[in-house]
Protein backbone atom coordinates (compact mmCIF):
# COMPACT_ATOMS: atom_id res chain seq x y z
CA UNK A 1 0.00 0.00 0.00
CA UNK A 2 1.28 3.15 -0.66
CA UNK A 3 1.01 5.83 1.60
CA UNK A 4 1.80 9.94 0.46
CA UNK A 5 1.61 12.70 2.65
CA UNK A 6 -1.49 14.25 -0.33
CA UNK A 7 -3.60 11.51 1.48
CA UNK A 8 -3.82 13.32 4.78
CA UNK A 9 -7.01 14.96 5.57
CA UNK A 10 -8.07 18.21 5.28
CA UNK A 11 -8.47 18.44 9.03
CA UNK A 12 -5.47 17.10 9.65
CA UNK A 13 -3.64 19.94 7.82
CA UNK A 14 -6.12 22.30 9.65
CA UNK A 15 -4.89 21.17 12.70
CA UNK A 16 -1.38 21.25 12.43
CA UNK A 17 -1.51 24.55 11.01
CA UNK A 18 -3.03 25.86 13.99
CA UNK A 19 -0.61 24.06 16.39
CA UNK A 20 2.35 25.47 14.40
CA UNK A 21 0.98 29.35 14.41
CA UNK A 22 0.61 28.57 18.27
CA UNK A 23 4.15 27.83 19.01
CA UNK A 24 6.66 29.89 19.23
CA UNK A 25 9.79 30.22 18.14
CA UNK A 26 12.08 30.40 21.65
CA UNK A 27 9.31 27.76 22.97
CA UNK A 28 8.29 29.92 25.66
CA UNK A 29 4.43 28.71 25.04
CA UNK A 30 3.66 25.14 23.57
CA UNK A 31 0.83 24.12 21.71
CA UNK A 32 0.22 21.13 24.03
CA UNK A 33 -3.16 19.86 23.42
CA UNK A 34 -5.55 19.47 26.70
CA UNK A 35 -5.85 15.93 27.65
CA UNK A 36 -9.27 15.23 26.66
CA UNK A 37 -7.79 16.57 23.02
CA UNK A 38 -5.25 14.59 23.30
CA UNK A 39 -7.15 11.26 24.20
CA UNK A 40 -9.57 12.12 21.17
CA UNK A 41 -6.38 12.55 19.04
CA UNK A 42 -4.85 9.38 20.11
CA UNK A 43 -7.90 6.99 19.59
CA UNK A 44 -8.06 8.61 16.01
CA UNK A 45 -4.51 7.99 15.25
CA UNK A 46 -5.10 4.56 16.07
CA UNK A 47 -8.34 3.62 14.56
CA UNK A 48 -6.29 5.09 11.23
CA UNK A 49 -3.79 2.81 12.24
CA UNK A 50 -5.88 -0.13 12.39
CA UNK A 51 -7.89 0.63 8.56
CA UNK A 52 -4.65 1.35 6.90
CA UNK A 53 -1.38 -0.55 8.25
CA UNK A 54 -2.27 -3.26 9.92
CA UNK A 55 -3.90 -4.94 7.12
CA UNK A 56 -1.12 -4.04 4.55
CA UNK A 57 1.12 -5.34 7.49
CA UNK A 58 -0.92 -8.94 7.66
CA UNK A 59 -0.83 -8.68 4.17
CA UNK A 60 2.64 -8.60 3.32
CA UNK A 61 3.61 -10.82 6.59
CA UNK A 62 1.20 -13.69 5.44
CA UNK A 63 0.33 -13.63 9.00
CA UNK A 64 -3.15 -14.11 9.02
CA UNK A 65 -4.37 -14.08 12.48
CA UNK A 66 -2.35 -11.86 15.16
CA UNK A 67 -3.17 -12.74 18.93
CA UNK A 68 -1.79 -10.82 21.60
CA UNK A 69 -2.52 -11.73 25.43
CA UNK A 70 -0.76 -9.71 28.66
CA UNK A 71 -2.14 -9.38 31.87
CA UNK A 72 -2.80 -6.32 33.47
CA UNK A 73 0.92 -4.07 34.94
CA UNK A 74 2.61 -6.46 32.49
CA UNK A 75 1.86 -5.57 29.10
CA UNK A 76 3.48 -6.64 25.75
CA UNK A 77 4.78 -3.45 24.74
CA UNK A 78 2.94 -3.99 21.13
CA UNK A 79 -0.36 -4.45 22.66
CA UNK A 80 0.01 -1.42 24.87
CA UNK A 81 -0.58 0.59 21.50
CA UNK A 82 -3.64 -1.11 20.62
CA UNK A 83 -5.26 0.27 23.86
CA UNK A 84 -7.92 3.44 23.53
CA UNK A 85 -6.12 6.87 25.63
CA UNK A 86 -8.65 5.66 28.63
CA UNK A 87 -7.13 2.56 29.38
CA UNK A 88 -3.67 3.22 31.06
CA UNK A 89 -3.23 -0.23 31.23
CA UNK A 90 -4.31 -4.19 30.46
CA UNK A 91 -7.24 -5.36 32.27
CA UNK A 92 -6.85 -8.66 33.91
CA UNK A 93 -6.06 -11.21 31.55
CA UNK A 94 -6.15 -8.40 27.85
CA UNK A 95 -6.61 -11.21 24.53
CA UNK A 96 -6.47 -8.90 21.47
CA UNK A 97 -7.45 -11.18 18.11
CA UNK A 98 -6.93 -9.65 14.46
CA UNK A 99 -8.05 -12.02 11.48
CA UNK A 100 -7.12 -10.63 7.98
CA UNK A 101 -9.06 -12.27 4.79
CA UNK A 102 -7.31 -10.90 2.00
CA UNK A 103 -9.79 -11.77 -0.50
CA UNK A 104 -12.82 -10.32 1.34
CA UNK A 105 -10.56 -7.47 2.00
CA UNK A 106 -12.04 -7.69 5.75
CA UNK A 107 -10.09 -7.63 9.11
CA UNK A 108 -11.70 -8.87 12.06
CA UNK A 109 -10.57 -6.90 15.43
CA UNK A 110 -11.57 -8.74 18.81
CA UNK A 111 -11.37 -9.12 22.11
CA UNK A 112 -11.50 -12.02 24.08
CA UNK A 113 -13.28 -9.33 26.77
CA UNK A 114 -17.04 -9.06 27.94
CA UNK A 115 -16.56 -5.18 26.86
CA UNK A 116 -14.95 -2.98 23.74
CA UNK A 117 -11.92 -1.98 23.88
CA UNK A 118 -12.32 1.43 22.98
CA UNK A 119 -14.23 1.81 19.71
CA UNK A 120 -12.19 -0.03 17.25
CA UNK A 121 -11.74 -3.54 18.70
CA UNK A 122 -15.03 -5.11 19.34
CA UNK A 123 -16.08 -7.41 22.59
CA UNK A 124 -16.21 -11.03 21.61
CA UNK A 125 -16.78 -13.14 24.84
CA UNK A 126 -19.81 -13.63 26.28
CA UNK A 127 -18.91 -14.98 29.53
CA UNK A 128 -22.56 -16.42 30.69
CA UNK A 129 -22.75 -18.33 27.49
CA UNK A 130 -18.51 -19.49 27.75
CA UNK A 131 -16.94 -18.80 31.29
CA UNK A 132 -13.81 -20.04 30.13
CA UNK A 133 -11.69 -17.44 28.16
CA UNK A 134 -9.46 -19.58 26.67
CA UNK A 135 -11.94 -22.07 25.44
CA UNK A 136 -14.00 -18.61 23.92
CA UNK A 137 -10.36 -17.69 22.17
CA UNK A 138 -10.18 -20.99 20.72
CA UNK A 139 -13.84 -21.13 19.57
CA UNK A 140 -12.78 -18.21 18.15
CA UNK A 141 -9.71 -19.60 16.14
CA UNK A 142 -12.14 -22.71 14.89
CA UNK A 143 -14.08 -20.61 13.53
CA UNK A 144 -11.76 -18.37 11.01
CA UNK A 145 -9.35 -21.39 10.39
CA UNK A 146 -6.19 -19.05 10.02
CA UNK A 147 -3.46 -20.54 7.91
CA UNK A 148 -0.71 -18.90 10.06
CA UNK A 149 -1.37 -17.97 13.81
CA UNK A 150 1.24 -15.37 14.78
CA UNK A 151 2.28 -14.83 18.46
CA UNK A 152 4.86 -12.05 20.03
CA UNK A 153 7.90 -14.21 20.40
CA UNK A 154 11.24 -13.12 19.25
CA UNK A 155 15.07 -13.27 19.82
CA UNK A 156 16.35 -10.82 17.33
CA UNK A 157 13.84 -7.67 18.44
CA UNK A 158 12.91 -6.93 21.79
CA UNK A 159 9.81 -5.29 21.58
CA UNK A 160 8.26 -8.55 20.00
CA UNK A 161 9.03 -10.36 22.17
CA UNK A 162 6.35 -9.38 24.76
CA UNK A 163 4.18 -12.76 25.22
CA UNK A 164 5.56 -13.67 28.24
CA UNK A 165 5.72 -17.35 29.30
CA UNK A 166 3.22 -18.51 31.59
CA UNK A 167 0.62 -16.76 28.99
CA UNK A 168 2.43 -18.79 25.68
CA UNK A 169 2.12 -22.16 27.79
CA UNK A 170 -1.33 -21.64 28.71
CA UNK A 171 -2.28 -20.83 24.72
CA UNK A 172 -0.68 -23.94 23.55
CA UNK A 173 -2.39 -26.00 25.99
CA UNK A 174 -5.63 -24.48 25.15
CA UNK A 175 -4.97 -24.72 21.50
CA UNK A 176 -6.28 -28.09 19.60
CA UNK A 177 -3.18 -29.92 18.52
CA UNK A 178 -3.66 -29.51 14.54
CA UNK A 179 -3.22 -25.82 15.07
CA UNK A 180 0.08 -25.81 16.70
CA UNK A 181 2.20 -26.80 13.61
CA UNK A 182 0.52 -23.45 12.44
CA UNK A 183 2.20 -21.27 15.08
CA UNK A 184 4.43 -18.58 14.05
CA UNK A 185 6.53 -15.79 15.62
CA UNK A 186 4.92 -12.40 14.49
CA UNK A 187 8.35 -10.58 14.83
CA UNK A 188 7.76 -8.91 11.04
CA UNK A 189 4.23 -8.31 12.13
CA UNK A 190 4.93 -6.47 15.51
CA UNK A 191 7.72 -4.50 14.06
CA UNK A 192 5.82 -3.23 11.67
CA UNK A 193 3.28 -1.96 13.22
CA UNK A 194 6.04 -0.38 16.00
CA UNK A 195 7.81 1.33 13.44
CA UNK A 196 4.91 2.21 10.47
CA UNK A 197 4.23 6.65 10.79
CA UNK A 198 1.17 7.44 9.11
CA UNK A 199 0.94 10.51 7.34
CA UNK A 200 -1.80 11.76 9.59
CA UNK A 201 1.32 10.59 12.29
CA UNK A 202 4.09 12.61 10.74
CA UNK A 203 1.36 15.78 10.92
CA UNK A 204 1.51 15.49 14.51
CA UNK A 205 5.23 14.61 14.91
CA UNK A 206 6.17 17.59 13.00
CA UNK A 207 4.80 19.80 16.39
CA UNK A 208 6.30 16.89 18.44
CA UNK A 209 9.79 18.11 17.08
CA UNK A 210 9.20 21.54 17.23
CA UNK A 211 8.39 21.50 20.68
CA UNK A 212 11.40 19.66 22.03
CA UNK A 213 13.37 21.97 19.82
CA UNK A 214 11.87 24.77 21.57
CA UNK A 215 12.28 23.47 24.56
CA UNK A 216 16.25 22.97 24.01
CA UNK A 217 16.28 26.89 22.72
CA UNK A 218 14.85 27.53 25.45
CA UNK A 219 17.00 25.56 27.81
CA UNK A 220 20.06 26.98 26.22
CA UNK A 221 19.39 30.62 26.79
CA UNK A 222 19.76 34.15 28.78
CA UNK A 223 16.53 32.86 30.07
CA UNK A 224 18.00 29.74 32.09
CA UNK A 225 21.72 30.01 32.28
CA UNK A 226 23.87 32.48 34.15
CA UNK A 227 27.36 31.90 33.07
CA UNK A 228 29.63 31.50 35.98
CA UNK A 229 26.36 30.85 38.29
CA UNK A 230 23.93 27.97 36.70
CA UNK A 231 24.99 24.74 36.82
CA UNK A 232 24.73 21.84 34.45
CA UNK A 233 22.34 20.04 36.58
CA UNK A 234 19.94 22.66 36.79
CA UNK A 235 19.92 22.75 33.77
CA UNK A 236 18.89 19.35 33.57
CA UNK A 237 16.12 20.09 35.94
CA UNK A 238 14.61 22.96 34.11
CA UNK A 239 13.96 20.43 31.03
CA UNK A 240 12.42 17.83 32.95
CA UNK A 241 10.27 20.72 34.94
CA UNK A 242 9.41 22.62 31.55
CA UNK A 243 8.11 18.94 30.21
CA UNK A 244 5.91 18.27 33.58
CA UNK A 245 4.91 21.99 33.08
CA UNK A 246 3.21 21.58 29.77
CA UNK A 247 1.61 18.34 30.47
CA UNK A 248 4.17 16.09 28.17
CA UNK A 249 6.29 13.30 29.57
CA UNK A 250 10.11 12.99 29.25
CA UNK A 251 11.11 9.25 28.50
CA UNK A 252 14.62 9.69 29.90
CA UNK A 253 16.29 12.03 32.22
CA UNK A 254 17.93 14.98 29.78
CA UNK A 255 21.69 15.24 30.41
CA UNK A 256 23.96 18.27 30.09
CA UNK A 257 27.73 18.00 29.67
CA UNK A 258 30.34 20.41 29.20
CA UNK A 259 32.85 20.53 26.56
CA UNK A 260 36.14 23.17 27.58
CA UNK A 261 39.84 24.10 26.57
CA UNK A 262 41.48 22.65 30.30
CA UNK A 263 39.98 19.70 29.97
CA UNK A 264 40.88 16.48 27.82
CA UNK A 265 38.26 14.42 25.63
CA UNK A 266 36.27 11.93 27.60
CA UNK A 267 34.86 8.40 26.52
CA UNK A 268 32.21 8.09 24.89
CA UNK A 269 29.96 7.46 28.39
CA UNK A 270 30.89 10.37 29.58
CA UNK A 271 28.22 12.39 28.13
CA UNK A 272 25.16 10.50 29.76
CA UNK A 273 26.78 8.55 33.13
CA UNK A 274 30.01 9.51 33.84
CA UNK A 275 29.90 12.83 33.86
CA UNK A 276 30.41 14.88 36.68
CA UNK A 277 27.17 16.85 38.08
CA UNK A 278 26.76 20.57 39.19
CA UNK A 279 29.54 21.69 36.80
CA UNK A 280 29.62 25.59 36.74
CA UNK A 281 28.98 26.83 33.33
CA UNK A 282 31.57 29.13 32.02
CA UNK A 283 32.01 31.38 29.43
CA UNK A 284 34.17 29.97 26.19
CA UNK A 285 32.26 26.61 27.34
CA UNK A 286 30.59 24.00 24.38
CA UNK A 287 27.47 22.74 25.90
CA UNK A 288 26.11 19.38 24.75
CA UNK A 289 22.37 18.12 26.04
CA UNK A 290 20.58 14.70 24.93
CA UNK A 291 16.93 15.08 25.49
CA UNK A 292 13.46 13.36 24.45
CA UNK A 293 10.12 13.49 25.34
CA UNK A 294 6.56 11.85 24.45
CA UNK A 295 3.40 13.13 23.65
CA UNK A 296 0.40 11.65 21.88
CA UNK A 297 1.99 8.16 21.95
CA UNK A 298 5.31 9.18 20.11
CA UNK A 299 8.66 9.92 21.37
CA UNK A 300 11.49 12.63 20.24
CA UNK A 301 15.06 11.92 20.84
CA UNK A 302 17.64 15.07 20.02
CA UNK A 303 21.27 16.10 20.99
CA UNK A 304 21.99 20.05 20.33
CA UNK A 305 24.88 22.12 21.28
CA UNK A 306 25.95 25.34 22.20
CA UNK A 307 28.16 27.87 22.76
CA UNK A 308 28.92 30.49 26.14
CA UNK A 309 30.12 33.65 24.31
CA UNK A 310 33.36 35.09 26.45
CA UNK A 311 33.32 38.79 27.28
CA UNK A 312 33.54 40.78 23.76
CA UNK A 313 32.17 37.78 21.27
CA UNK A 314 29.76 38.17 18.94
CA UNK A 315 29.31 34.85 17.71
CA UNK A 316 31.53 31.13 18.50
CA UNK A 317 35.13 30.99 16.92
CA UNK A 318 35.03 29.71 13.59
CA UNK A 319 36.56 26.19 14.17
CA UNK A 320 33.80 25.37 16.47
CA UNK A 321 31.31 26.25 14.21
CA UNK A 322 33.52 24.34 11.32
CA UNK A 323 33.12 21.45 14.06
CA UNK A 324 29.50 21.16 13.54
CA UNK A 325 29.64 21.43 10.38
CA UNK A 326 31.63 18.43 10.30
CA UNK A 327 28.54 17.16 12.53
CA UNK A 328 26.37 17.95 9.70
CA UNK A 329 28.40 16.60 6.94
CA UNK A 330 28.38 12.85 8.88
CA UNK A 331 24.90 13.43 8.90
CA UNK A 332 24.52 13.65 5.33
CA UNK A 333 26.57 11.22 4.70
CA UNK A 334 24.20 8.90 6.98
CA UNK A 335 21.03 9.62 5.72
CA UNK A 336 22.36 9.13 1.80
CA UNK A 337 22.75 5.49 2.57
CA UNK A 338 19.84 4.97 3.61
CA UNK A 339 17.66 3.06 1.11
CA UNK A 340 14.47 0.58 0.79
CA UNK A 341 15.78 -2.34 2.13
CA UNK A 342 19.19 -2.09 2.69
CA UNK A 343 20.17 -3.85 6.18
CA UNK A 344 21.44 -0.99 9.33
CA UNK A 345 24.88 -2.81 8.92
CA UNK A 346 24.83 -1.93 5.08
CA UNK A 347 24.38 1.57 5.54
CA UNK A 348 26.37 2.32 8.48
CA UNK A 349 29.35 1.15 7.06
CA UNK A 350 29.04 2.53 3.97
CA UNK A 351 28.20 5.97 5.84
CA UNK A 352 31.51 5.50 7.80
CA UNK A 353 33.50 4.58 5.01
CA UNK A 354 33.07 8.02 3.06
CA UNK A 355 33.42 9.70 5.97
CA UNK A 356 36.52 8.72 6.73
CA UNK A 357 37.65 8.92 3.20
CA UNK A 358 37.00 12.25 3.72
CA UNK A 359 39.52 13.05 6.57
CA UNK A 360 36.29 12.69 9.11
CA UNK A 361 36.25 10.44 12.63
CA UNK A 362 32.62 9.43 12.68
CA UNK A 363 30.86 7.19 15.12
CA UNK A 364 26.99 6.15 13.82
CA UNK A 365 24.90 4.92 16.55
CA UNK A 366 21.05 5.51 14.65
CA UNK A 367 17.97 3.73 15.58
CA UNK A 368 14.07 3.44 14.96
CA UNK A 369 12.21 6.04 17.11
CA UNK A 370 8.33 6.71 17.30
CA UNK A 371 6.10 5.05 19.41
CA UNK A 372 9.23 4.34 21.75
CA UNK A 373 12.28 6.20 21.98
CA UNK A 374 14.51 2.84 21.28
CA UNK A 375 11.98 1.37 19.09
CA UNK A 376 11.47 -1.71 16.87
CA UNK A 377 12.88 -1.35 12.97
CA UNK A 378 16.40 -0.82 11.67
CA UNK A 379 19.07 0.02 13.72
CA UNK A 380 22.45 1.29 12.32
CA UNK A 381 25.25 0.89 14.50
CA UNK A 382 25.30 1.37 18.29
CA UNK A 383 28.18 3.46 19.79
CA UNK A 384 30.05 0.31 21.08
CA UNK A 385 29.59 -1.61 17.81
CA UNK A 386 30.60 0.49 15.17
CA UNK A 387 31.72 -2.95 13.06
CA UNK A 388 27.98 -3.26 12.73
CA UNK A 389 25.63 -5.34 14.75
CA UNK A 390 24.84 -9.06 15.53
CA UNK A 391 22.18 -11.07 14.54
CA UNK A 392 20.90 -10.68 18.13
CA UNK A 393 20.33 -7.34 17.53
CA UNK A 394 18.22 -7.47 14.32
CA UNK A 395 21.37 -6.74 12.00
CA UNK A 396 19.46 -8.45 8.94
CA UNK A 397 16.17 -6.39 9.23
CA UNK A 398 16.11 -4.09 6.42
CA UNK A 399 15.19 -0.31 6.19
CA UNK A 400 11.32 0.45 5.32
CA UNK A 401 9.89 3.45 3.93
CA UNK A 402 7.33 5.53 6.54
CA UNK A 403 9.55 5.12 9.41
CA UNK A 404 11.48 7.22 11.77
CA UNK A 405 14.84 7.44 13.03
CA UNK A 406 16.85 9.09 15.66
CA UNK A 407 20.04 10.28 13.25
CA UNK A 408 21.98 9.99 16.12
CA UNK A 409 25.93 10.08 15.53
CA UNK A 410 29.25 12.26 16.33
CA UNK A 411 32.46 13.09 14.83
CA UNK A 412 35.40 14.09 16.64
CA UNK A 413 37.43 17.05 15.41
CA UNK A 414 40.83 18.20 16.74
CA UNK A 415 41.21 22.15 17.72
CA UNK A 416 44.74 23.07 17.90
CA UNK A 417 42.95 26.64 19.37
CA UNK A 418 42.04 24.35 22.38
CA UNK A 419 45.40 21.52 22.18
CA UNK A 420 42.55 18.83 22.25
CA UNK A 421 40.02 17.14 20.61
CA UNK A 422 36.53 18.00 21.06
CA UNK A 423 33.37 15.37 19.99
CA UNK A 424 30.71 17.22 18.23
CA UNK A 425 27.51 14.97 19.30
CA UNK A 426 24.04 15.26 17.27
CA UNK A 427 20.79 13.45 17.14
CA UNK A 428 17.64 14.56 15.40
CA UNK A 429 14.29 13.45 14.88
CA UNK A 430 14.11 11.88 11.16
CA UNK A 431 11.48 10.69 8.75
CA UNK A 432 12.51 7.79 5.84
CA UNK A 433 9.71 7.75 2.96
CA UNK A 434 9.19 7.17 -0.26
CA UNK A 435 10.76 9.98 -1.74
CA UNK A 436 13.35 9.75 0.31
CA UNK A 437 14.61 11.26 4.02
CA UNK A 438 13.71 14.43 5.82
CA UNK A 439 14.02 16.03 8.91
CA UNK A 440 10.51 16.78 10.14
CA UNK A 441 11.32 20.04 12.00
CA UNK A 442 15.32 20.34 10.47
CA UNK A 443 18.10 20.28 12.28
CA UNK A 444 20.49 22.14 13.91
CA UNK A 445 23.31 24.15 11.98
CA UNK A 446 24.29 26.72 13.68
CA UNK A 447 25.24 27.02 17.71
CA UNK A 448 23.05 27.85 20.24
CA UNK A 449 24.56 31.47 22.11
CA UNK A 450 24.58 31.91 25.24
CA UNK A 451 23.40 35.12 25.59
CA UNK A 452 21.61 35.79 22.10
CA UNK A 453 23.24 38.58 20.08
CA UNK A 454 20.01 40.33 18.84
CA UNK A 455 21.34 42.43 15.69
CA UNK A 456 20.95 45.72 17.38
CA UNK A 457 23.86 44.13 19.16
CA UNK A 458 26.49 43.08 16.83
CA UNK A 459 28.39 46.33 16.07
Amino acid sequence: MSISFQSIRSEVLTFLLVLLLLSTVEGSAQAVLPEKDQATLVDALLEDRLKTVLPRLMDDTGIDMWILISREYNEDPVLKTFLPATWLSARRRTMLLFYRDKAADRTDRLAVARYNIGKSIVSSWDKEKQPDQWKRLVELIEERNPEKIGLNFSEDHNIADGLDKTDYDLFMNALPRKYHSRVVSAENLAVGWIETRTPREMAVYTQLARITHNIIAEAFSEAVITPGHTTTTEVEWWMRQKVTDLGLDTWFHPTVDIQRPADSLKGHLYSFSDRPEQQVILPGDLLHCDFGIKYLRLNTDCQQLAYVLRPGEREAPEYLRKALADGNRVQDLLTAEMREGRTGNDILLSALEKGRAEGLRPAIYTHPLGTYGHSAGTTIGMWDSQQGISSADGSSYGLHPHTAYAIELNTTVSLPQWGRDIRVMLEEPGYFGPEGFWYPDGRQTELYLIPRVSPSNTE
